[in-house]
């Protein structure tokens, strides 16, 4: 069956995340050691972007590797940032061949210094793109996300420079890796597992989850349709009612057509199949 075909073009999502999981399960059930399935993902990771540009999504995110991650074994954690090292370098093709612009979201500062350049080169290299953002989140936390903009936030206020009244979502928004994106619309977990770890918990306040048994090597581009003709199938009414909802719509609709003055007739009638 192909997922494709039904999707609705104009009702994407703005943003994706995907916390990408279950390679070790996928290296163990064949038998295989668990770098083996960190290595085998990197093909769900290129057929994820290239889905989301040709979709013409805004922003992914993919978590890659979290604050917690660095309890894993030494040999494990040394084996990723080798993958990542690699993947930086060949799949810079990828991204400038589908017009997409990469961006790092974590703790840079604490990566092995190894790492650095191969991240310098790939952010400035892809800086002028304009189609998909790509954010790989590496050494990633979000109560380490929400800690840091708490620090940033309280240094302001000691210096005299803010009132603590003054603080408030989008203040706190704007002191969090993601500052100026919009928040995820919609996130996906593969593997099977039902939790956030840890992932995006400020921006997640309204987000849609899906949850998948695929694992994540074999997650392939159908498998991202799927998500996302879900998501379409989805009422989402951000704390209000169904009814609010589409008032709320309607109004954003008659907002457009006050501004053509030549869908003025148009408009009388819209207003009045909405309030009759």
């Amino acid at each position: 069956m192909s997922y494709l075909n039904k999707i609705d073009p104009k009702a994407l999502p703005q943003h994706v995340g995907i916390i990408m999981d279950g390679n070790g399960r996928w290296a163990a059930k064949r038998h295989m050691p668990r770098a083996h399935g960190h290595r085998s993902a990197v093909k769900a990771v290129r057929s994820s972007v290239e889905a989301a540009a040709e979709l013409g999504l805004n922003v992914l995110t993919l978590f890659a590797f979290s604050t917690e991650n660095w309890q894993r074994p030494k040999k494990e954690v040394s084996a990723l940032m080798e993958l990542f090292y690699e993947f930086l370098e060949k799949e810079l093709h990828t991204m400038l061949e589908n017009n997409v612009r990469f961006q790092l979201i974590g703790d840079r500062d604490k990566l092995p210094d190894f790492l650095q350049d191969r991240l310098r080169n790939a952010l400035n290299s892809t800086s002028e793109n304009t189609g998909l953002l790509l954010n790989l989140a590496l050494n990633y936390g979000g109560r380490d996300e929400i800690s840091r903009a708490v620090r940033k936030i309280s240094a302001s206020v000691k210096k005299g420079e803010l009132q603590p009244e003054n603080i408030d979502e989008a203040l706190i928004s704007a002191n969090t890796y993601t500052a100026g994106l919009p928040d995820p619309d919609l996130i996906i977990r593969t593997s099977g597992e039902l939790r956030l770890s840890n992932f995006l918990i400020w921006q997640a306040a309204y987000a849609e989850f899906y949850f998948t048994e695929v694992l994540w090597p074999d997650f392939n581009k159908e498998d991202l349709h799927k998500a996302l003709l879900e998501y379409q199938n989805r009422k989402r009414r951000m704390g209000r009612t169904t009814a609010s909802t589409v008032i709320s719509k309607s109004k954003e609709h008659v907002s457009r057509m006050v501004s053509d003055k030549s869908k003025k007739p148009a408009l009388l009638k819209h207003q009045r199949k909405l309030f009759l």
